[in-house]
C-alpha cells in the first residue's frame, strides 16, 4: 500500500509527495493549487487550473507540510496556507464521497438498506459494500464485503451515508460494479487515512 492509503498501480499518473518525497500514483494524493491571493487550495476534483502541489492524503503528512513551509517551497513564493488545513481536506473529501454515492444512487447504482445490500451480494451486484463506522459490530459481521481490495468502505458514519441516500441514517449500502464505484473507492481510501482508519469498525447502534 501507498501512504495515501491505495496500491500502487502503475496505470495511472504518478505524482511526488512534497513531503515523503514518494512517487506515487495521483489517486493516493491530495492535489492542492495556489489560488489568486496566494492562499493553499485543495483540489480535491483534480480540476482547479494552476500547477498542481501533491500531499500524500494523511493528516499527519499535511501537518508536516504547513510546519516545515513546504508549499512555499514547491510554490517558489510566499504562500497563506489556511487554518486547519487537515480538517478542511477531510470536509471536503466527505461532501466529495458522498456525493458520488448520490449519484450511484441516482443511477440505480447503488442501494441501501440491510436486506437490499445483502440481496445485491448474494446475486453478484454489488462490487462494493459501504458500512457505517459508528455501526454495531455484530450487526455488521453479518455482510461479507465482495473480494478485492477498496470493497469494504467503512470510513463514513450513518448520517454521511444517509445523506447520499435521503434519510436520516444508513448502516448498510452497496454499490454496483462501474466508474462511480471506482471513483468512491478512491476517494473513500484518502478520508480513511486522514481519518486515521485501518477500515476497521466502531461499534454503536445499529441500523
Amino acid at each position: 500500500m501507498t501512504r495515501g492509503g491505495r496500491a500502487k498501480d502503475r496505470d495511472q499518473p504518478e505524482r511526488r509527495c512534497i513531503v515523503t518525497g514518494e512517487v506515487q500514483p495521483k489517486g493516493g494524493l491530495v492535489r492542492f493549487v495556489i489560488g489568486p491571493e496566494a492562499q493553499v487550495v485543495p483540489d480535491i476534483e483534480g480540476r482547479l487550473p494552476g500547477r498542481g502541489i501533491y500531499v500524500a492524503a494523511d493528516a499527519g503528512t499535511m501537518a508536516q507540510a504547513v510546519k516545515r513551509k513546504l508549499f512555499a517551497r514547491a510554490a517558489r513564493a510566499p504562500v497563506t496556507v489556511p487554518e486547519g488545513l487537515a480538517g478542511m481536506v477531510e470536509d471536503l473529501l466527505t461532501r466529495r464521497v458522498i456525493e458520488l454515492v448520490a449519484l450511484a444512487r441516482k443511477a440505480g447504482q447503488a442501494v441501501a438498506g440491510y436486506e437490499k445490500a445483502r440481496d445485491w451480494l448474494v446475486s453478484g451486484q454489488a462490487a462494493v459494500l459501504i458500512q457505517a463506522a459508528d455501526g454495531s459490530e455484530r450487526g455488521k459481521t453479518k455482510l461479507r464485503p465482495p473480494p478485492g481490495e477498496g470493497a469494504h468502505v467503512t470510513c463514513l458514519t450513518a448520517r454521511e451515508i444517509g445523506l447520499a441516500f435521503g434519510r436520516e441514517h444508513v448502516i448498510h449500502a452497496a454499490l454496483a460494479a462501474g466508474g462511480l464505484s471506482a471513483r468512491v473507492v478512491e476517494e473513500a481510501a484518502k478520508l480513511a487515512r486522514l481519518r486515521g482508519q485501518d477500515g476497521g469498525d466502531t461499534p454503536a447502534g445499529e441500523d
